[in-house]
């Protein structure tokens, strides 16, 4: 029988409260953010999972060149927006709840956990409200952010073309002015939500080329959902099934400038950047999952014999108890570094440090999520590797998260390159991995090293070879430094035994 799915609304409260600190933030209300979660979860858990599954089985259908959602998810989404979930982190002057990102990150892991293929046709909505409110003129923003809100409509992002994947420069979409306006013209791909039946509308973000060749002709605009933006196929994906993967023709549509002619990219990385975090918290919500339902079946099947003769649970067993552990240290310490590089974007006083953070997190999230699952499947036997628990669901959909948004090899090819040599974010890292480990004498000799291998990588001509190592010494120290705050506050925790034990495993040297 398959698990079902509980949200994590304690593990959340604890890595955001003690662990990151949320109570720096001006706008963290604590009562607040216990009151959302919890309602989210028993939305998340009664609404949202059971569609999981059966969104897997029957995915999104394109009909008559319309998508079609899986049975129950215009339903869902309908629940969605009556509970005003759609516009939590928009301003309440554009009719939304206007609650704090760090709150709204919390949701968007329990959502993720719950059922990924809708988060992902959903929860493009705040990063596009977040670009409109920096870069739009107040005519749109007063138009398209309250539709946004309310859930009348939802957005897309439209960066990727057949020619031109991790390489914008090579963009050939093309966006003309004429009398009545801009128009587009051309092809893009693996547009997540590029048509749906859940919302009355649809913005796209598009990202044109409205001049000369490289990044400096690319301009953002906002293409409403019209026949001349049109999906011609949705692509069949390993997981994922629900969330309509779409090949969209701009066949001069109709278009409007988004801040200025040349600056799409500046413009459309505010998203991005949204996005990457988002998706590191999507790794985090699968590895969660996978460890809840992982151990849930792990204490209820009995195997083989313990060493004084008595019939064992699984549980009773070494490696089990291993992987079980690796698991649990895997989403509570993505989460912890999630929950802290968002909390110093709020504070907004290290941009640079933000930048460094973000690229670390989205390698970190979306790989823990696909080894959690992937350990799942193997504490679950034969029973990981069929369908029945749902084990290999996730797998399949937490695997993507290391592909979209800059595939993981990009995001440590940004650390060693401009992460090293743009602003101060390196040095701004090896001091918050300080503040983090409190004098913790291993840690401070991991970072005069890892200070001393930053400056052999800027003097190197190529640094690029060393992206992947760079990236493993980057991560293990700071998992070491968030592992000693976590080991501190344990006490916070509703289970601070076993948050201590897990500490110990990652803190403490192994002796045979």
């Amino acid at each position: 029988m398959m698990s079902t799915f509980v949200a994590p609304v304690d593990d959340i409260l604890f890595s955001l409260r003690h662990v990151a600190q949320a109570d720096q933030v001006e706008d963290w209300d604590d009562a607040t953010a216990t009151d959302i979660l919890k309602h989210f979860g028993d939305f998340a858990q009664n609404v949202i999972a059971p569609l999981n599954a059966t969104g897997d089985h029957e995915g999104a259908q394109l009909a008559d060149g319309r998508v079609q959602m899986p049975a129950g998810f215009t339903i869902a989404y309908q629940q969605l927006i009556d509970d005003g979930w759609q516009g939590l982190s928009a301003p309440q002057a554009y009719g939304g709840a206007g609650v704090s990102v760090l709150i709204a990150a919390g949701v968007s892991e329990i959502f993720s956990g719950a059922n990924h293929s809708l988060q992902m046709v959903c929860n493009l909505v705040p990063g596009a409200i977040t670009t409109l409110r920096l870069f739009a003129t107040s005519e749109q923003q007063a138009l398209w952010i309250p539709r946004l809100a309310s859930g009348e409509y939802l957005s897309t992002m439209c960066l990727t073309e057949p020619a031109a994947g991790s390489d914008l420069s090579a963009i050939k979409c093309k966006a003309v002015q004429s009398d009545n306006g801009w128009v587009l013209s051309g092809e893009k791909i693996f547009i997540s939500g590029g048509d749906q039946n859940l919302s009355q509308g649809i913005m796209h973000l598009v990202l044109a080329r409205s001049g000369g060749a490289g990044i400096g002709g690319l301009s953002l605009f906002l293409c409403p959902s019209q026949p001349a933006a049109r999906v011609t196929r949705i692509e069949n994906k390993l997981g994922l099934h629900a969330s309509p993967t779409c090949q969209m023709l701009f066949d001069q549509a109709s278009a409007e400038l988004v801040g200025e002619e040349g600056a799409g990219l500046k413009a459309m990385f505010k998203l991005m950047n949204h996005a990457r975090i988002d998706v590191a918290l999507q790794g985090v919500a699968h590895a969660s999952h996978a460890a809840a339902q992982a151990l849930r079946y792990a204490s209820e099947r009995k195997q083989g014999r313990t060493v004084e003769g008595q019939a064992a649970w699984l549980t009773d067993h070494a490696d089990v108890r291993r992987m079980l552990d690796e698991q649990q240290v895997l989403a509570i310490g993505a989460r912890a570094m999630c929950h802290i590089a968002l909390v110093e974007s709020q504070l907004g006083s290290s941009p640079s440090l933000v930048e460094f953070l973000t690229s670390v997190c989205k390698v970190v999230g979306s790989e823990a999520g696909i080894r959690s699952a992937d350990l799942g499947i193997q504490i679950l036997g034969g029973y990981g590797y069929l369908t029945e628990y749902g084990m290999d669901q996730i797998w399949r959909d937490a695997r993507i998260t290391a592909i979209y948004e800059g595939a993981n090899g990009i995001h440590e090819r940004t650390l060693v390159t401009r992460g090293l040599r743009s602003g101060s974010g390196a040095e701004e890292f090896a001091a918050l991995v300080t503040v983090l480990a409190e004098g913790d004498s291993v840690v401070n000799a991991c970072v005069a090293h890892w200070l001393s291998v930053v400056e052999k990588l800027r003097a190197s001509d190529n640094p690029d070879t060393q992206a992947h190592a760079f990236f493993d010494l980057t991560q293990e120290l700071l998992q070491r430094a968030v592992w000693l705050r976590i080991a501190r506050v344990a006490r916070h925790h509703s289970d601070a035994e076993a948050i201590h034990w897990l500490a110990a495993t990652v803190l403490q040297p192994v002796v045979l």
